[in-house]
Formats: C-alpha cells, structure tokens, sequence
C-alpha cells in the first residue's frame, strides 16, 4: 500500500476527552487518528442578544478559547481523511457536542466533502467500540432539538431573571432554571427545621430472664388493657406510673408468640443519582468527586499494557441490563456461590424515578469477572472503592432474595395491667446480601435486624429484671446531603444525570448554600433570593412546573414535540408574567421587553422589603424562650429591626434610621454572628481613646476612634476569632501590633509579629512568614519565630519547593508539575499555574486532569507571567464566559457584560437589562 492510499483512507474520529482518545485508538489501529474535542468546542456567549425570542429563537453560538484550537485541530485532520466519525458520549449532551462539531466546521468550509458519521457505546472495550464503528447511524437531530430546547431556556430564565435580581436585590448573584428550585428544597427544609417543635415522649423498657437463662429486653405496649400511642406516655410522670405497673405485675409469662418469613429484595443495579448516594454514604464521597472517579474508570485504566475502560456510561438514568451482562453475572453467581443463590429468572427492573429516560443501561463493569480483588493493584485507592461498589451492586442485583425469620413475642403481668413485645430478626438465607445491602441516610427507629430472641413459647415463664422508663424528643427532619438532594431531585423529575453535580456546584460557587459536616445548608444570600423567587415568580420555582418543563424536553427528544413550540409556549407566559392582559398584543416580546415588564411589574423596592420582611421575620428574628421581642433594636431601644436593602446587598436596620444608625450584618441574632455596630469595647487607657469592634467589607476589624485628621488605627480580627471572643485586652493586643518578638539570635535583628491581607505573618530581614492557625500572633515566642522562619516556604515565587511531576505535557513534551502554594494545591506547566479544585484529591491528580486544568487557565487568559502560555498569548482569546442554567458567573452586572462582549461587538445590550446592572453596579 503506497503513502498516498494510506493518506486518502485515513479517518478521524472525535471523542470528548484525551484520555478516551488514547484508549480507542489502540483498539482502531493505524488507519484511524483519534482526536479529542475537550466537551463542547463553542457555546451561547454571556451576553444579550444569544438568544433572540422575536427573531424565531435564533440562537448564536460563538466559538472561543480551547475551542478554536480543537476545531482547528479536527478541521486540518479532516482535510487529509476519507471519513469524519463523531463518537462523543452516548446521550443528549454527546449528541449536542457531535453536532456542534459538524456545524462549526460547515461554518468555516472545513468539512467540504468529506462524509461523516455517528457512531455511540456505552462502554469503552475493544468489542464494543469496534461494534459501533461497525454499525454507524445519523446524528438523532431530535436529541439535540432537546439540548437546544435545554439551553434556550436556560439562557432565557436566567438572563431575564438575573438583571431583575441586580435591581431588586443587590448583592444577588443569579437565578437559573433548575438551581433556583433546588435553592427553593434547601431553604424549605431549613425552614421546616426552624420552625420545627420538638415534642417529648417516653418509652418503658424491662430486661427480662428466659427459662433458659438468656437475656432480652421488651418494650411496655399496653397499659391497662390500652394500646400505647407515641405520645401517651408524655412525660416524667406518666413515664413513672406505668413503670410501677410494670414493676408490680409480676410474675410475667409468655402471652404470645408470632413468627412470619419475609423475603428482601435487591436493589437494581446503580443509575447515576443512586451511584452518587451510596458513594456518599459508604464512601464519604462528594458528587463531583464520585463523577470523576466514575469518569476515570469509564475512560480506561491502564491494566498489565492495555487501557481498558472498566465501567459503562456513568451518566444514565436506566436500570436495565444488557443481555451479555445478564448471562455473565448468572454465570458468576453460579460458579462463585452457587446455584441456591441463582434465580429462577433474570431479574428486570424498570426505573421508578419520575420522567426517567431508560435510554441507556444501567452503570455496571465492563466485565463481571473482572473482579475487584484482581484489579485492585491497577487502581488508586478511590477508583478501587467505587468499582467494588458497581461490581457488588451488579452482581447482587441478579442473585436471590434473602430469606428473614421475623419473631415478634408479647409478654404480659400476671395482674394483665401491662403487655411488653420483643422483637427480631434473623437472616435464615442470605441471598444477595452476603454480596451487598445498602445503606441509609439516616438511621431507622427500632432497627431489630440482627437481634436474636431465646426460643420461647406460649405460656413460658420468664422473670423481670430492670424497668427504665426512657425519656425522648421528636427530631426536625434532616438537612439534606448532597447524596439525598440528589434523590429528591430524582423523585420529583427535576434535572438529569448530567446536570446533577453542576446544579450542586452552582449553589456553592453562588455562595447561596455551605456543606458543613456533609449537609446543606442555605445561607442567608440564598434565603433572601429564594424568598424573592418564591413571592414574585412562584409557578417558576414551583417543584410540578420545572418536572413538566422536563418532560417536554423529553417528549422533544423522543420526537413528540417541536422545540420552538415549546420555547414559544413557554416565552410567551414568563415573559409577560407581570404585565397586565389589557397591555398585551400577542407579538413576541424580546429580552429587553421581557426585563422591563418583570422589573415594573414587580413595583418599587420598598414592596420587595415588605415582602422580604413578612416571610423572613421568623428566621432572622426568631421567638426566645422568655418572649423577648428580638426585633427592638439593641441601640436606640424602641426602632424595630428589620430587612434593608443597600448598595452592596441586603443587611438589617434600624427603624429609626437617619435618627439611629444601628446596623448588623444579615445574619440570624445568635450571640456569634450579631454585632451591634459599631460596638464600644472599652477605652485604651494609654490614648484615652475608644476601642470599637466594627464590621466592613472584608469582615470584622477592632478600631481606636479617630483623633480629628488622623487615620484611626485598625486591625483584621485573625481567622477562628468569634465576636464574642473580642474583648478590650484582646482589641488592645490586636491594635498593638506589629509587635518586637525579639532578636534573631543569628542575625541579631529584629523579628516582627503582625496581621497582614492574608493573616498573622513573622517578618525578618526583609522575608515574611505566614503563622500557622494553631500559633497566636499574640502569643508567639522567639523560639517558636526562629523556627518557621527556618522552614521552607510553599510559595509559588522563589525559592518554592521543585513540585512533584505528574507526567510531561503532550504539546512540548515539557514536565507538568504538582506544588502546594499559599492558597492551595497548583499544578504547573511553564509559566501557567492553574488551581486544583478543592473537591479533587490532589494526590490523585492524573495528568489528564493536569492538562484540562491548565487548558482551561490558558483559555481564560492564566498564566505566571508572559510568554507563550502567560498573558500574552492569553489576551489572543476571548476570555471565556462560562454559563450555568443560563445565568452569569459571579461577576458584577456591568463586568460581566463588558467581559464577555469581543471588541468588534457594536451591538449594545438591551436598555433594560443594561440598566438594571448599571444600577447594581452602583
């Protein structure tokens, strides 16, 4: 075969990441060039006028960043090839990207005649990705109608809502389709919780002594012939009077004994949401995190030579099997356990997660006999935990019920006052759960599994021992977690598989939600905006409104529905959501419309504080046990507080104001968080001045009055520092520094203690120190000085520590390196430094994530410095507007339009939205 017939068979395939595009070409061979698009190669710019209501929902996407590179790079490939073969993720999101590969290429006359293809698997082996190479298809161009649809309404919830939010509230971020209602569930629960009541009951329980000497304990039931409800016993001295029946009924005996058996079913095998909650719970993993791992183990591991990919598709709502999986877990349960653990029958599942897809199968291993002992040694230890989770799940998902024997026996007084009932349950046949059983995400009450009861019959005596009356309270319901947020999504067909964990970060990042402890929690930002949504755009945030706005968006991609009908149905009610039917004339308004009829309809912002005020009061202001009204103010002593809305956002206030001046940040009155400012510590008794605790724009800082002209001194409170930890001496101390610790006893010069930007820091000879959290800047000693000078910095400047290499860059094979800096763990190529989130591991950083990291610092204009990489080629770019649900990043208003619009756009954005940010800005 000559060069020029080889050239002129070649064919290029385009898959989304670089690791997915190593793996399929050493299954495709030399005839084939595997290239990777790195997700999407353009996007819906953040800016007004990408997508146009009245011009027919014309849409305009704009090609930046990494994008024009892997375009460039698949358009030069193209040139030489005989075949173009898209085989991007088998979903709505992969479609999506398979497409706009082929449109930006039309656009630029880089396809020409070359033919191309789609092709789709669910898994990456070397049988399944030459079985789809093998049998080709169209692009379904009713999937991506649905991911048009998706993002049209994104971008249009979003950018009408956003600017309404800046106007009305500043100090908001954004409002998205899907997050906004999942803000909604968070703040609702957190409601649920505040409001919640506990209510106290007791339970009696007695030890007791079978005729064969063995130990159980019972639990009272029955007082005088009276079932007991819940609350019967409702406190201390009723508790105490039935427990005197228990004590004076004796002797007691055996009234009855019931026996039943049950059989307990497997679970289906794991969907992306069930994936992400058992993680959570088993694991300890985060959502994202979970998704990542599960992407590594999807992409291909490197085993003994050959990159496998060891799991199916990670992002999928089906629950079913393929045939070949069915045949090979019946054959390994057969083999490895036996056939009394072999059904009659393969087990079917079908989903029960409302406008769930079952498009795809469900995630299990590539391989069941691959087990997870074998491969351990090729896995990091985070990839081995996730695959024995899909491994046993998969498996126990085919194998046989368990079989339990349930024992409940009643024993009753002589006197026939009190009836006490044991309970248990003892596993006779395992069945899959010798493989798996799931976990809970919170415990269950009277959990008897497991506890064996002594062979008693009808009539046995038995003797009393301890009777110990228990006090107890109701519990608020739980926060939820990631993992249980997720499912709650699921149930009511809100978001899909692969919008997830986005919806999740987008909370974060907005700083409208906090994980602590693994839970969610709505900060008061996100309460206010929920607040807000709720009162002005209800049937918007409404739980049935977005799972219906879903389902059209399936019935788009299953061909039962046209997109711009939805789009317009849709369009045509929010957007005149406030103005009045008299005032409508049926065209199509335009998103400047749409902002100025939401904005005026909404009226001036004094009606948004009396909204705000009314459904937040009890939150912010909540009743104290000895009906103390927390709404007059600490200062003035008879304005009421309340919700005030400032420049820089929402704080509460005084009543009374210009008169008093009272203010607090907008923060529940706790005892940590309220600071009546500014508030007087005490007088310095060297200046005679007044020592004031204050809160500014950065956080809390201790002052000593001004002295006419003079500047007042003021100093950051350290971090871990409560408000009611700040005392005069503590103010004192803090105003005092820098202070002298003492001489190096090497260089004989002074060493200094102080509070800079970034916290308590040592300097000396010119060099700077940072204090670690557990040292006191107050109370540092020369020894313990001398000795963290002596350590060697973490700074990312000289004298930093080399790194550890993570591998060589693809693009000038020059060394990728891992350091952990000043404000957290980097990785490093060049002169680009690009910032490991805080949800990936460092320590399992891959070089794969390396180079998308990196990849997209450049995009968005990162680097060290100048250079190739730096800030000059970075200004090249456009910088990189990312969107999430169609909202803006957390920028300004007015930055944010200014960032994302290319010097050459003259257009000017649409008035009302440009002055809504203005406004904000402001």
């Amino acid at each position: 075969m000559t060069l020029e017939s080889r050239k002129t068979q070649m064919k290029v395939v385009v898959v989304e990441s670089p690791a997915k595009a190593k793996t399929i070409n050493k299954y495709l061979g030399r005839d084939y060039r595997v290239l990777a698009s790195f997700g999407h190669v353009r996007d819906l710019p953040s800016k007004d006028g990408s997508v146009q209501p009245e011009n027919d929902f014309l849409m305009n996407w704009e090609v930046e960043g990494r994008g024009l590179k892997q375009l460039k790079e698949i358009a030069d490939a193209v040139k030489d090839a005989d075949k173009l073969i898209l085989a991007t993720d088998p979903d709505r999101e992969g479609e999506a990207i398979s497409w706009h590969i082929i449109e930006a290429l039309k656009a630029k006359r880089g396809l020409g005649k070359v033919p191309f293809e789609r092709v789709a698997f669910n898994e990456i082996t070397k049988r399944a990705v030459l079985d789809a190479i093998n049998n080709p298809r169209k692009i379904d161009q009713e999937l991506v109608d649905a991911y048009l649809a998706r993002r049209a309404l994104d971008y249009l919830v979003g950018f009408t809502l956003s600017p309404v939010l800046w106007r009305k509230l500043p100090g908001s971020r954004s409002a998205g389709r899907v997050q906004s209602v999942a803000l909604r569930i968070i703040c609702e629960r957190e409601a649920e919780i505040e409001a919640f009541k506990p209510r106290e009951y007791w339970t009696i329980e007695a030890d007791f002594t079978g005729p064969d000497g063995s130990h159980f304990t019972a639990r009272l039931t029955h007082v005088d012939g009276k079932k007991l409800d819940k609350f019967d016993l409702a406190d201390e001295a009723a508790a105490q009077s039935a427990a005197a029946k228990v004590r004076a009924g004796a002797p007691f005996k055996v009234a009855e004994v019931e026996r039943k058996q049950v059989k307990r079913h497997p679970f289906p095998p794991f969907t992306t949401s069930t994936l992400q909650q058992e993680a959570s719970r088993k694991l300890g993993f985060g959502a994202s995190h979970t998704m990542r791992i599960a992407q590594r183990l999807y992409e291909g591991i490197d085993i003994e030579g050959e990159t496998i990919g060891v799991i199916t598709y990670m992002r999928t709502d089906g629950v079913t099997l393929a045939q070949d999986a069915i045949e090979a877990s019946r054959k390994l349960i057969a083999e490895q356990y036996g056939k009394e653990f072999l059904p009659d029958s393969p087990r079917i599942y079908k989903s029960t997660a409302k406008n769930a897809q079952e498009a795809h199968e469900a995630i299990r291993p590539t391989d069941l006999f691959r087990r997870p002992d074998k491969i351990r040694r090729h896995l990091r230890d985070d990839e081995a935990a996730l695959y024995d989770l899909v491994w046993k799940r998969t498996v126990a998902s085919q194998m046989e019920s368990a079989e339990l024997d349930q024992v409940a026996i009643d024993i009753a007084s002589a006197d026939g006052k009190a009836v006490l009932r044991t309970t248990g349950s003892v596993v006779k046949f395992a069945g899959f759960l010798s493989v798996y059983q799931e976990d809970r995400d919170e415990p269950a009450e009277d959990d008897d599994s497991g506890r064996r009861l002594p062979d008693l019959k009808a009539n046995d005596n038995v003797k009393a021992g301890e009777v110990k009356p228990e006090q107890h309270f109701t519990q608020p319901p739980p926060r939820f977690s990631e993992a249980s947020l997720i499912k709650r999504l699921e149930e009511l067909g809100i978001g899909r598989p692969s919008t997830y964990t986005s919806i999740l970060q987008t909370l974060e990042d907005r700083n409208y939600v906090r994980l602590e402890k693994k839970r969610l929690i709505p900060e008061d930002r996100g309460r206010v905006v929920t607040a807000f949504l709720t009162n002005f755009f209800d049937r918007y945030v409404q739980y049935g409104f977005t799972a219906d706005l879903e389902e059209k968006l399936d019935d788009i991609s299953g061909g039962r529905a046209a997109w711009k009908d939805v789009l317009r149905d849709f369009w045509m009610d929010f957007s005149r959501l406030h103005q009045p039917a008299n005032d409508q004339d049926g065209s199509m308004p335009s998103m400047d419309d749409a902002v100025s009829f939401l904005d005026s309809g909404i009226g001036k912002r004094s009606v948004v504080i009396d909204v705000l005020n009314e459904n937040l009061a009890p939150h912010f202001f909540p009743p104290t046990e000895d009906g103390r009204d927390t709404r007059i103010c600490p200062a003035c002593k008879n304005g009421q507080l309340g919700i005030k809305l400032g420049r820089t956002g929402a704080f509460i206030g005084c009543s009374n104001y210009p008169e008093c001046r009272y203010t607090r940040p907008l923060a529940v009155a706790n005892g940590e968080d309220e600071l009546v400012g500014p508030l007087e510590l005490g007088v310095d008794p060297k200046s005679g001045k007044k020592a004031t605790l204050r809160k500014g724009p950065y956080g809390h800082y201790v002052q000593l009055d001004e002295d006419g002209d003079e500047k007042p001194k003021r100093v950051s409170l350290p971090r871990g520092v409560t408000l009611d930890q700040v005392t005069l001496d503590l103010a004192l101390g803090l105003l005092s520094l820098p202070r002298v610790v003492g001489d190096h006893p090497e260089t004989k010069k002074p060493i200094m203690a102080g509070i800079g930007r970034f916290g308590p820091y040592l300097q000396h000879d010119g060099k700077y120190k940072s204090i670690p959290k557990d040292d006191d800047v107050l109370a540092i000693g020369l020894n313990r000085a001398v000795d963290l000078l002596a350590q060697e910095s973490k700074g990312r400047g000289r004298g930093a520590a080399p790194g550890k290499p993570v591998g060589n860059h693809p693009e000038d094979n020059q060394p990728v390196t891992l350091h952990d800096g000043r404000y957290g763990h980097y990785v490093k190529w060049g002169k680009v430094n690009a910032t490991i989130p805080k949800d990936i591991a460092p320590e399992s950083v891959t070089l794969e994530q390396a180079i998308g990291l990196i990849a997209d610092r450049v995009a968005k204009g990162g680097g060290g410095g100048g250079g190739r990489f730096g800030k000059k080629a970075a200004k090249k770019a456009a910088p990189k507007q990312e969107l999430s649900e169609g909202a803006p990043k957390d920028v300004k208003p007015k930055a944010a339009k200014k960032a994302a619009k290319p010097k050459t756009e003259k257009k000017s954005a649409p008035k009302a939205a440009k002055k809504a940010a203005k406004k904000s800005a402001e």
